[in-house]
């Protein structure tokens, strides 16, 4: 198969994320459909979690199996220094945005009385977190997907077309599902994003896909795709954190409980493909 036609698919694996995303232009008013479609994205990304730790830990298992105890050291210190970094960075970032809203600023050159910024609260305040960490998401599942990307130009370049095609068909299915992943947050806080914000989420999250495919084609670095894979696990904790926080302010246990095991599920169903692919 060419590699523009590999390149293609590879694009289109990535860009089923919009499927999802219209769903952050519904509004859902009601307390219990919020705290139901926050819970069902935590769910959906405590999957991908799973998903990829485990393909970022399985070359350090596969070395480990060999008795190649140096590789096992190299793989796993690289998973767990992107794996930190891909959470405090975000961690830190985090604080430093609150510290510039809360930063007093002055009127203009020289003025001895400074007026504090304007930080929004209440309504204005929740949408502007919800827009925050739906961002958040897409960069995470962003850096997943390059990850997947470089497995299926790498299976590509090795002459595995079925294997790459299953791929294409596996991804594209579980990337319509982290769409609504994405825009969750938006929805549960009544914000009806902008058909401009949505296509830049869905690149954001979609494209590197696209990226991925092509560098795949050209290089099989494995430690690149641990670390890329490792930074998007620590990307994807980060907002479960912070969307485990908001559904404990709910004070729904059990509509939350129902709605994370139904992300989980979702998850799975979507994997079926790619297990079958033997991966």
């Amino acid at each position: 198969m060419p590699a523009s036609q590999i390149a293609i698919l590879g694009a289109v694996a990535g860009l089923t994320i919009f499927l999802g995303l219209p769903l952050g232009r519904v509004r859902a008013a009601m307390p219990r459909v919020k705290a139901f479609l926050n819970a069902f994205a935590i769910g959906i990304l405590i999957f991908l979690l799973w998903d990829v730790l485990t393909n970022a830990w399985q070359p350090a298992a596969s070395a480990l199996g060999r008795h190649q105890f140096a590789t096992a050291f190299t793989d796993g210190g690289v998973m767990v220094v992107c794996l930190g970094a891909g959470l405090s960075g975000l961690v830190v970032f985090d604080r430093w945005m609150k510290a510039r809203a809360a930063r007093m600023r002055p009127e203009g050159p020289g003025a001895a009385t400074p007026r504090p910024a304007v930080i929004p609260s209440g309504p204005d305040a929740a949408r502007a977190r919800a827009a925050g960490l739906s961002l958040l998401i897409a960069a995470g599942i962003g850096m997943h997907n390059f990850g997947e990307g470089l497995a299926i130009g790498a299976s590509a370049a090795a002459g595995r077309l079925s294997l790459a095609l299953l791929l294409v068909i596996g991804f594209g299915a579980h990337n319509a599902t982290e769409g609504f992943g994405i825009v969750a947050p938006l929805a549960a806080a009544g914000e009806r994003a902008p058909w401009r914000r949505l296509a830049l989420l869905g690149l954001i999250a979609g494209g590197p896909t696209f990226v991925g495919t092509l560098l795949g084609m050209q290089m099989t670095a494995p430690l690149l795709g641990i670390a890329f894979l490792a930074l998007a696990a620590g990307s994807i904790l980060y907002v479960v954190i912070e969307l485990l926080a908001v559904a404990r302010a709910t004070k729904l246990k059990e509509l939350v409980a129902w709605g994370i095991l139904l992300g989980l599920v979702l998850g799975f169903v979507t994997d079926a493909i790619i297990s079958a692919a033997g991966t």
